[in-house]
């Protein structure tokens, strides 16, 4: 019998993804192009989950690796945004230690709750948070236009606590939405612009993603080489994306993220109606 080699198993031209998985460079360029192409608009819009992690499904990835993988690359991606936006003076420091604080908490109830949620009631919750964020926005259009006068109130300074809470636990377990919905509370309750809100939440974004991305990590479900494949081009269209968000005016970054709430809240009512999946890992089959 002839003498069988690692590369005949496992030929040079692919990625090694683990036991049963083996994935061509065709098919590794091909998902790097869409990570770079979605970190891109999504530093705008938020929902980048919603588009990765699907289609790591799609290639063969298992569940539970494609999230803790994909959450690596959110870190990258959200560092490599962050980094174009300090010292540009967009990023909004007032509040910024106690919603980190907030986030960070959430975020590690999230991670940890990621296999006994219930999937059927996070898919409905996100459904009606997207119908509202697109009616409050409608009812609501001059909102992140222009940069407030006077504070908001205590009470919206409270509610926008609570949601950068509630929102950190979703975030820590999938993502999908979290940093759409995070935008849209900061607008509508902070009343920041949509640039202050898009600077300040790709920063909370980071340390949310971070402390999910430790937490798979200690579970041994991170896959290293390809999240950093994934991550680094992630990281290069978190740059690009922030670059572009500090080249538009708020306007047209109110037409981008609406335009992309529009059709999350077609496809999250659509998917919602459908037959629930039996375990919260197929939520994202259930969103994306």
């Amino acid at each position: 019998m002839a003498d069988t080699s690692f590369h005949d198993v496992y030929p040079p031209y692919c990625c090694y993804l683990n036991n049963d998985t083996v994935m061509s460079l065709f098919q590794l360029l091909v998902l790097t192009v869409i990570f770079l192409a979605a970190s891109v608009i999504s530093v705008i819009s938020g929902s980048t989950s919603l588009i990765t992690v699907p289609v790591m499904l799609m290639f063969g990835i298992e569940p539970h690796t494609a999230i803790a993988t994909n959450m690596l690359g959110l870190t990258l991606m959200s560092m490599g945004s962050t980094v174009s936006f300090i010292g540009k003076g967009v990023i909004a420091t007032q509040r910024l230690p106690l919603l980190i604080g907030l986030t960070l908490i959430g975020s590690v109830l999230g991670a940890l709750l990621v296999l006994v949620i219930p999937p059927r009631s996070i898919s409905l919750v996100i459904s009606i948070a997207m119908v509202v964020v697109a009616f409050l926005s409608i009812l609501r259009r001059d909102a992140g236009l222009t940069p407030a006068t006077g504070e908001c109130s205590q009470i919206s300074e409270y509610c926008g606590y609570a949601a950068t809470f509630m929102l950190g636990i979703y975030g820590g377990f999938f993502s999908g939405g979290y940093v759409t919905l995070l935008t849209a509370a900061y607008i509508l309750l902070f009343r920041m612009t949509f640039i202050q809100a898009i600077a300040t939440t790709k920063l909370i974004n980071f340390f949310s993603s971070l402390v999910a991305t430790l937490i798979f990590a200690h579970q041994g479900i991170v896959n290293y080489h390809l999240g950093l494949i994934l991550g680094l081009a992630m990281f290069v269209g978190g740059i690009i994306g922030g670059q572009l968000s500090l080249r538009l005016t708020n306007v047209w970054l109110q037409r981008i993220y609406l335009a992309v709430v529009a059709i999350l809240v077609i496809m999250t009512l659509r998917k919602s109606q459908q037959q629930p999946p039996s375990t919260s890992l197929h939520l994202i089959t259930a969103l994306g």
